[in-house]
């Protein structure tokens, strides 16, 4: 099997709450990268729907990510492309990723 992957992911402990056209839940980010995650929580979603997430930043305050449903699990959760990153949210997204990276350990912010 090939992978699809174009940028490295790293693994997160993240509270997040997203939006879509039918549902808004809680959930948390386990997995993130430049151009996607995956979110632990209800799969009310559609393969292809536009969602807003809002990530809790280690820092304090939240990150805001626009992205598009790739694949959901049932009862799982679902993956998320990052779709129109403007270069705030990009540099944001790229700190959030160094720490992980740095800190070695797994990172775990709660709302």
């Amino acid at each position: 099997m090939s992978e699809r992957r174009k940028t490295e992911r790293v693994q997160v402990t993240i509270d997040a709450y997203w939006e879509g056209v039918v549902a808004q839940c809680a959930g948390t980010v386990v997995d993130i990268s430049m151009s996607g995650c995956f979110i632990l929580t209800s799969d009310l979603v559609t393969e292809d729907e536009l969602i807003r997430l809002d990530l809790r930043m280690p820092t304090g305050g939240s990150l805001y990510l626009w992205g598009e449903v790739v694949y959901k699990l049932a009862e799982m959760g679902f993956a998320l492309r990052f779709t129109g990153l403007g270069d705030v949210e990009r540099e944001l997204l790229g700190l959030l990723i160094e720490y992980a990276r740095f800190n070695d350990d797994e990172v775990t912010v709660a709302a």
